[in-house]
């Protein structure tokens, strides 16, 4: 039998264990699962390793704007199948779920079968959608920018970038990344470039694009 190796990213601990209980329950002893509780977690696990075989990715997590994570996800591993998981389920979420290239979502209002089930299909090479994923609901042409933009961004980038839309000056990114500040400039010129902005502000903005619920 093959074994499965499947990352957990969820930053709350209840979830997280019973997202593991599901799994484990569901494909017994053929699956290996670690958890990590922040996008940083994610991102070192995904440099470690590349060949997972699923990613279950919280939908707001410390890092992450929104769908920024799921982005960067199909941006720099795209081999590797994501479904969202997530308490938001309305249907612009779902939606918005799939036409950044989620497998598949998960609303946390699941039973642990439906979990199992969803779990299954994509590891199958299947998707797995509830029902309001195929709601007519549009996504902008702003936001499709956005998101190609993002996922054209190398990992490093894009933490500069959400620290950057965190509000962070260029030393204090340097400092917390442990480089120079004229690495963190060329970075932030770099970034500017790709996703065809001039400032911090219209960065921000476009990362606004990713949240899950609008900025009203």
């Amino acid at each position: 039998m093959a074994t499965y190796d499947i990352l957990i990213a969820d930053d709350h601990p209840l979830f997280r264990s019973a997202l593991h209980q599901a799994v484990t329950l569901g494909l017994g002893p053929d699956v290996r699962l670690v958890e990590v509780a922040s996008i940083a977690e994610l991102e070192a696990r995904l440099t470690e390793k590349s060949d997972w075989d699923l990613v279950l990715l919280d939908l707001n997590m410390p890092g992450a704007f929104g769908f920024s994570g799921l982005v960067m996800l199909r941006g720099q591993y795209p081999q590797i199948p994501v479904v969202m998981v997530s308490a938001q389920e309305e249907a612009s979420v779902v939606v918005k779920s799939r036409e950044f290239g989620a497998s598949g979502f998960i609303p946390k209002s699941s039973d642990l079968s439906v979990i199992q089930q969803a779990v299954r299909k994509v590891l199958d090479g299947d998707v797995f959608w509830p029902p309001q994923a195929f709601e007519a609901v549009a996504v902008s042409d702003e936001a499709k920018a956005a998101s190609d933009g993002l996922a054209s961004l190398t990992p490093q980038q894009f933490r500069v970038l959400t620290m950057v839309c965190e509000g962070l000056l260029n030393k204090q990114i340097a400092y917390e990344l442990s480089v120079s500040e004229a690495t963190i400039k060329a970075h932030v010129t770099a970034i500017f470039r790709k996703l065809n902005v001039r400032t911090r502000t219209q960065a921000a903005l476009l990362l606004q694009q990713l949240e899950s619920i609008p900025s009203q």
